[in-house]
């Protein structure tokens, strides 16, 4: 079981401060990321995953017991978010195949095939990226997230973009991973969304 404690986080960016002092500890379930445009969430996830450095406090991942190293933090997420892009002279195919290779992983047909249909992009395995509609490219971004069977999920406004179809998939996608024992973190300013969470941290600006 993984799990993450954060103890008096903050983050600035030259004299602008994002967020301070912030602590909580997430075991299970989905973990919620709250608060208006510029508010941090996204900084946040981003401290979480490893791709920024806070300007103070820690972040520690654990797995039965155990602390994680960075590559080994990385090597069992999953993200998705606005600003993560795949590659758009690739197809949803291709895309999907390549995240996998990758990791060292075999890209197995049948299984691409099943995340294909489960994100409800089948239709669209041959087309490449760069052509598709913002609603088209965030399905295949979520299938992105999920094409390597994380054991952390982070989705960053999951919902950007899509139709109200697309708002189910989303909704349905978080239900069965944690069902499935995901950890999972999700930023928001969406209600709806916020409501799918066990747990929420309001983030609000300067903390």
């Amino acid at each position: 079981m993984i799990s993450v404690s954060v103890e008096n986080l903050s983050k600035k960016f030259n004299t602008n401060t994002i967020f301070q002092s912030l602590s909580f500890e997430h075991t299970h379930g989905v973990f919620g990321i709250a608060g208006d445009n510029g508010s941090g969430k996204s900084t946040l996830m981003k401290c979480l995953a490893i791709l920024l450095r806070p300007n103070s406090g820690s972040i520690e991942w654990m797995a039965s017991g155990n602390s994680l190293d960075q590559k080994e933090v990385k090597s069992y997420l999953g993200y998705a978010a606005p600003y993560i892009n795949l590659y758009a002279e690739l197809t949803v195919a291709e895309n999907l195949r390549f995240l996998k290779e990758a990791r060292g992983k075999v890209a197995e047909s049948e299984a691409l095939n099943l995340l294909l249909k489960r994100c409800q992009i089948t239709h669209l395995k041959d087309q490449l990226f760069g052509n598709l509609s913002t609603g088209q490219q965030q399905r295949a971004k979520l299938a992105a997230a999920l094409v390597n069977d994380p054991k952390i999920l982070m989705l960053d406004e999951p919902g950007s973009n899509l139709d109200k179809d697309g708002h189910a998939l989303v909704s349905g996608l978080i239900e069965t991973e944690s069902e499935k024992g995901t950890l999972i973190f999700l930023a928001s300013n969406d209600p709806d969304e916020i409501s799918l969470c066990d747990d929420v941290l309001k983030i609000d600006e300067a903390g």
